[in-house]
């Protein structure tokens, strides 16, 4: 397709979408004084803020002290069943999600110099977008629509008002029998927050196991700790159909070849995310999509029309909200400034957690991964129960697992399970992407007693595995003559 390239622009950017990636290209193009429009169709912050990571770190910690409440008799505090009003938990969420709403506000960011439009956004041509009946002109476009929960073609799912990320948030009362259709991070943290709540829980993934992602220790230990809080986990078991009955749901799943039928209340579906690719112009201008339906960019982040850029959860490779901010800055960046030196975006060390109970945090490659490429590695492993902090806190149960090149304290990867693995973590992203071996973290000093010794002690695990016998002997020996 051919389109005529305006003179000149009304904006040096556009982009549509105010989630995390929309939001902090916007704030870059402003911070370097281009001009910038930002549309969004609904609501600022995106899913992140609205429905994703906000509203459920607000539920976790809700189920977090009920199960606490439960298990106080350890430090001398009778315990008690809670008594939980969904109600007022639910209440709650929205309040978090209030109180956190101005960081991502129009009028922030206007006061920021971002033109802000809520409105449906209609990409008419590279240079042209339309929105509110105004077509308004611009040198580059970024696309930062995000993704939506996929929902998958089980027969009779729609007889029933399941359930998703986007409208789980309207829950005001006890879910009851509830299904979670998804065994990634997020079925796997509303599964436990749900199961603590007094849901009575099912968990159900077609794979051999949860959290897929991760080795497979640490999908058994989550699993076990499931099965601890209440869960039912049915692996190995797909969803085929939902029959309704009047009242009764049940839900047919097949496993080794027989049908399982579970009964429910309620079903959630959370087995994934579909990137947003149509219904605003991509498709009639032709830009092309990945076969996993995504935006297909090249390393600049660039589509086919250089000047359309894609970021976050619409392009991938990943779809968390760090990673559609740190994607945001080089496609601000080569939008803005792409014709003096454009920018690679570097994957190298992409670091996530899943935010279970407890947490499981990992950056760099896992063990299966390191086999599956044939990279050479070492294993170290730390186990939490040692650590003195953790002891006291009555949370010692975890470990931290490093990988590094054979002989040497390069940094591979990283896997923390435990309490507070996502910010202990960070110590180990930063080793990583500033090149930072174990001999380092072992030489820094760490406040005691806290639980980011884990780290130093990891570190002298990995020393104390490879510490020079030979020497060893020789210095024995001296002292020996020497005493």
């Amino acid at each position: 397709m051919t389109y005529q390239k305006p003179k000149s622009f009304d904006n040096n950017l556009v982009v549509i979408g105010a989630g995390s990636g929309g939001l902090v290209t916007a704030y870059i193009a402003a911070m370097v004084k281009a001009k910038v429009t930002l549309i969004e169709k609904h609501l600022m912050g995106g899913d992140c803020l609205n429905t994703g990571c906000v509203p459920s770190k607000a539920l976790i910690k809700a189920a977090k002290i009920a199960k606490d409440m439960r298990s106080s008799d350890g430090f001398g505090i009778k315990s008690v069943e809670p008594e939980v009003d969904f109600n007022q938990v639910f209440e709650r969420i929205q309040e978090v999600i209030a109180k956190i709403e101005p960081h991502d506000s129009i009028e922030r960011y206007s006061g920021l110099g971002v033109n802000c439009i809520q409105g449906e956004a209609k990409i008419l041509s590279p240079w042209e977008v339309e929105v509110n009946g105004q077509v308004i002109t611009t040198k580059n476009i970024v696309v930062a629509t995000g993704a939506r929960p996929f929902v998958p073609p089980i027969q009779g799912l729609d007889q029933v008002n399941y359930l998703t990320s986007d409208n789980l948030w309207e829950l005001r009362e006890n879910p009851g029998r509830l299904i979670v259709l998804g065994g990634g991070p997020i079925g796997s943290e509303l599964t436990q927050s749900f199961a603590r709540l007094g849901a009575q829980v099912t968990q159900i993934e077609m794979a051999p196991r949860i959290m897929p992602r991760e080795d497979i220790e640490v999908a058994e230990y989550v699993t076990e700790v499931f099965k601890k809080d209440g869960v039912n986990v049915l692996t190995e078991h797909q969803a085929k159909r939902v029959e309704v009955n009047g009242d009764q749901k049940v839900l047919v799943c097949v496993h080794n070849d027989q049908e399982v039928r579970v009964e429910f209340d309620n079903i959630l579906v959370a087995v994934g995310r579909a990137a947003n690719v149509t219904g605003f112009g991509l498709e009639d201008i032709g830009v092309e999509l990945t076969e996993r339906k995504t935006v297909k960019v090249d390393e600049y982040l660039r589509t086919n029309y250089k000047n359309i850029y894609a970021v976050g959860d619409v392009a991938g490779p990943y779809q968390f909200t760090h990673t559609a901010a740190h994607m945001a800055w080089y496609a601000a960046v080569n939008a803005l400034f792409g014709r003096f030196k454009k920018f690679k975006v570097d994957y190298s060390v992409i670091p996530w957690a899943t935010f279970t109970d407890p947490e499981v945090a990992r950056v760099g490659l896992s063990e299966a991964e390191a086999k599956a490429q044939d990279i050479p590695f070492e294993v170290t492993k730390y186990g939490i129960d040692d650590l003195d902090r953790a002891i006291a806190d009555g949370s010692d149960a975890g470990w931290v697992k490093v990988l590094t090149a054979p002989g040497k304290d390069t940094i591979l990867g990283v896997t923390i399970v435990g309490v507070h693995a996502g910010d202990l973590i960070t110590e180990y992203i930063q080793a990583m992407k500033h090149g930072i071996g174990l001999n380092k973290i072992l030489g820094t000093i760490h406040i005691y007693p806290t639980l980011a010794e884990a780290n130093k002690f990891a570190a002298g695990e990995w020393k104390k595995a490879r510490k020079p016998e030979g020497l060893l002997k020789w210095v024995e020996k001296f002292h020996s003559w020497n005493r």
